[in-house]
């Protein structure tokens, strides 16, 4: 029988401290950055493109936008998605407990048999639609772990 890992308190790193479900997790030691600077070139829709992402997870439940140097990340227990600004889409992923065949997505890749990583690239708010917020929300359970859990 599993135990149920989203109960199991967090670690928190004594240097940046960002949480981690596991103790002593290998990742990039830096404070976060500047949300903004992520839009600095981009067209106004991909902001306004990850702000319905944002306003779509906060109506699942909470989380912690990470702004880091490359991307900027969603977060609960672990990292469930993310999130790259280009000038006129966002590319992104999403960790989902199982693969989805959907031309929607990229590229996917499995890291185990519960975490698959599917990339996607999306250009406005529309296509933040019911579909993906399905997808959201799948993501999301994956973040605070409960996939784990049966």
């Amino acid at each position: 029988m599993d135990r149920d890992r989203s109960a199991a308190p967090l670690w928190r790193c004594p240097l940046c401290g960002r949480t981690f479900a596991a103790r002593n997790q290998t990742h990039t030691c830096a404070e976060v950055g500047d949300l903004d600077r992520h839009f600095d070139a981009c067209a106004p829709q991909v902001r306004a493109t990850f702000d319905r992402i944002v306003a779509v997870l906060q109506d699942i439940g909470p989380f912690t936008v990470l702004p880091e140097k490359t991307r900027i990340a969603f977060h609960v227990r672990m990292s469930f998605a993310a999130v790259m600004p280009r000038r006129k889409w966002l590319s992104g992923h999403l960790v989902l407990d199982r693969r989805i065949e959907n031309p929607r997505f990229t590229r996917i890749e499995t890291y185990s048999p519960r975490n698959i990583l599917h990339a996607f690239r999306i250009a406005s708010p529309a296509e933040v639609d019911d579909e993906f917020t399905v997808w959201l929300a799948a993501a999301y359970r994956v973040g605070e772990q409960r996939h784990l859990t049966g």
